[in-house]
């Protein structure tokens, strides 16, 4: 599989590295995706196949090149608006394991940095590491105070890796604007977030900050522990962090053996992660179960603070109102506050987000999630992309992703869990804050909430209400079709397809014959290969000719 680390040193793995060799390399493995993509749309070939087999093998080439671009691999794994789902579902199995860097290594990176020996600062360093990814390394240690930390080292070479790439990237995009391609997909925006995110995840002055911030955000809530970071023992490649071991989040077994209710955790998880997102405004964008775990308390513990993202948090009234929106399934008010948030880009026509929007509220908020249903809601959002193309800001994509992990994760611990039961201990607790105007806009949506209920539409106007669904969807419309120009499009395509198998067969038949005039039998295997090819494509042109002289014949006779 894809984690299966590979025996032999990979590419970016050399330790010298010039800007040359590092382009060279990035623009080969570039451009021979791009030719494959040009040779399937030559062939007619768009089958999700053939959309499968070209993900695993651009899948290979991130892994070769290394940690910017499985880094790459593992944010696209998010975009459904810019790729087709057999690449998003390639990607999302893209993992960063490689093998740990030497114990060495290790020693040297710490020592530079912190400026003293190794042993002068821990009384014990652990040989192995607890865990090894493309970024870094995390090793256990004992202080000479007695306490236990871990000490997360960062990989050598990687900020000039980084540094190489940012650059090579950039030349490819700039190659790309001049040629006038991939403009419907704003590829230096997109280039300028994920950079800014990738660069501070290799900060970890950075990543100290943010569990400290994270850490002041929940210091309220005794149930939520976030490790102690050691200033002493930090810069921006080592980060000496305090040691708490826990259960991971996805054991349930090993929960339950601890009298530890997977569901209680399930509920409290989803209140954290709201909080986060609506009312702190500062949310983990990266919640995989090895980076949330249990302690035998039933505490929730936190690590990695690498990725972290913010969005404007909201008004508790606002909050309020966005949840009794949820309830009425008023899409219109909730497709408002995900824009104030920055989360949604307005376009000129919004009828297939509403539309998605709606069969979210529809699936989702009263009843336990399946997988069938969670499996239909993907088919919608890729229908609805196609429909019309827009980009997702970068923060709603975070968003996307680190909904679709704490999903999975909340349907292991609670199989029968539904997203409006498991947010009441958020509501009541921003309603049990009185402050400002918030009861009277509880009680305000409360009673619209009532009046929602009592008053529902009749069969009449339900049926309007479907005419009206059915006319945002496309499925009643007035379909004007000319046979005439349908047929002369299709006769073009064989002509043009036939040109081009032409010109193959006339290039390797030329090729073949200079080269067995002028190389007296030296190049005998080319000039077979050669006549091969164009054997080959001179059946193709053959084969579309009798295709286009049998569809003449065919429409001649419906004629008469």
């Amino acid at each position: 599989m894809l984690t299966k680390p590979s025996p032999r040193p990979l590419r970016w793995q050399r330790q010298r590295y010039s800007q040359i060799s590092r382009q060279i390399d990035v623009f080969t493995a570039v451009f021979s995706f791009i030719f494959l993509l040009w040779w399937d749309n030559l062939r007619g070939d768009k089958s999700s196949e053939c959309r499968q087999r070209r993900s695993s093998w651009l899948v290979k080439q991130m892994l070769e090149l290394g940690p910017v671009f499985i880094k790459i691999g593992q944010s696209l794994s998010t975009r459904i608006d810019l790729l087709p789902k057999e690449y998003i579902e390639a990607f999302s199995q893209l993992q960063d394991r490689v093998p740990p860097f030497n114990n060495e290594e290790a020693h040297t990176i710490v020592e530079l940095e912190l400026g003293k020996p190794l042993f002068s600062i821990y009384r014990d360093f652990s040989p192995e590491p607890l865990a090894s990814a493309s970024l870094g390394q995390v090793h256990k240690a004992r202080l000479h105070t007695g306490e236990e930390v871990v000490v997360k080292i960062q990989r050598p070479g990687l900020k000039k890796l980084f540094e190489l790439d940012y650059l090579a990237i950039q030349k490819l995009l700039d190659l790309f604007r001049k040629l006038g391609w991939f403009k419907r997909w704003q590829l230096q925006e997109i280039y300028q977030e994920f950079f800014t995110v990738l660069f501070q995840e290799i900060d970890y002055l950075q990543e100290g900050k943010n569990a400290d911030r994270f850490r002041q955000n929940f210091q309220d809530q005794p149930r939520v522990i976030i490790p102690k970071v050691y200033w002493q023992y930090s810069t921006s490649k080592v980060l000496t962090l305090e040691y708490v071991p826990g259960i991971k989040v996805d054991d349930r077994a090993a929960l339950e053996a601890c009298d530890i209710d997977p569901k209680e955790i399930n509920q409290f998880g989803i209140y954290c992660y709201l909080r986060q997102l609506l009312q702190d405004g500062f949310f983990h964008a990266d919640p995989h179960p090895g980076n949330i775990a249990v302690s035998k308390k039933g505490e929730l513990i936190f690590y990695d603070f690498g990725m972290m993202a913010e969005v404007p948090s909201l008004s508790k009234e606002q909050m309020v109102k966005t949840f009794f929106a949820v309830l009425k399934k008023d899409t219109n008010e909730v497709i408002n506050t995900l824009t104030g948030m920055g989360l949604l880009e307005p376009v000129s026509d919004m009828a297939p987000v509403k539309r998605l929007l709606k069969f979210v509220l529809d699936k989702f908020t009263e009843k336990p999630i399946n997988i069938q249903e969670f499996e239909a809601i993907k088919r919608e959002i890729y229908a609805v992309f196609e429909q019309q193309p827009f980009r997702l800001p970068a923060k709603m994509t975070y968003i996307l992703k680190s909904l679709a992990t704490l999903d999975g994760l909340a349907r292991i611990l609670d199989p029968e869990y539904n997203l409006t039961a498991a947010a009441q201990p958020f509501v009541q607790s921003i309603a049990s804050q009185n402050k400002g105007n918030l009861v009277s806009e509880l009680f305000k949506q409360t009673r619209s909430f009532i009046s929602h209920r009592l008053n529902q539409p009749s069969r009449s106007e339900l049926m309007i209400l479907k005419l009206e669904e059915r006319l945002e969807r496309g499925e009643l419309e007035i379909q004007i079709r000319s046979l005439e120009t349908e047929r002369l499009l299709k006769r073009m395509n064989l002509a043009l397809k036939s040109l081009v198998y032409i010109c193959l067969a006339g290039f390797s038949f030329a090729i073949a014959v200079l080269l067995l005039l002028l190389g007296k039998g030296s190049y005998l295997g080319w000039i077979i290969l050669l006549f091969c090819i164009g054997s080959f494509a001179l059946l193709i042109v053959l084969r579309l000719l009798l295709t286009l002289n049998l569809r003449e014949r065919l429409e001649k006779l419906a004629e008469d």
